[in-house]
């Protein structure tokens, strides 16, 4: 075999000349990536500096709301970003509504909404409210249904303006004695 010597100047027997790693299109496509890669870590720290819909979820993390419970109510409270109408139900781990709390309540941006569950099945015929020691204003939906079963539930936010609902990060426990 015998091999065809490279022009002088760096042509080649084809007649291209080129320098050794100069393809263009090689070329290309590394600058694409890199611009690529500048523009999704952009991206990805503007969303980390966007706040989130939902604020500030604070669960117990386990409650009995029969009489021999020591805590009989679930304690549920978040902030909102932005004001909105929210419909705030428990979901069980199926993913199915067990309780709704509110419907179309609305809800002023950056003010802690408190709310309580007694643990019992169905929508909420009216709510009371009353007031914590530190002056917050809760809000005690009022449901006669039977008693939810033990098990694991997450709190699920409806924002009617953003049309999407937000679930809770963390769940808590209905616990029976």
């Amino acid at each position: 075999m015998s091999e065809v010597p490279a022009a002088p100047g760096g042509a080649s027997a084809a007649g291209r000349t080129q320098a050794p790693g100069t393809d263009p299109l090689a070329r290309t496509v590394f600058a694409l990536l890199v611009l690529a890669c500048l523009a999704a870590f952009f991206v990805t720290q503007r969303l980390k500096h966007t706040p989130t819909s939902v604020q500030k979820f604070e669960l117990s993390p386990r409650f009995s709301p029969t009489s021999s419970g020591r805590v009989k109510l679930e304690q549920i409270s978040f902030k909102l970003a932005h004001a909105d109408e929210v419909t705030v139900t428990i979901i069980n781990a199926n993913g199915d509504v067990v309780a709704t709390l509110v419907r179309d309540h609305p809800v002023a941006r950056y003010k802690q909404f408190s709310l309580r569950w007694n643990g019992r099945r169905g929508s909420a015929s009216r709510n009371d409210v009353i007031r914590s020691p530190a002056g917050r204003t809760i809000l005690v939906p009022v449901i006669h249904g039977p008693f939810a079963s033990a098990g694991e539930y997450r709190v699920r936010v409806g924002l009617r303006k953003q049309d999407r609902p937000v679930l809770s990060p963390r769940s808590f426990i209905l616990v029976h004695p």
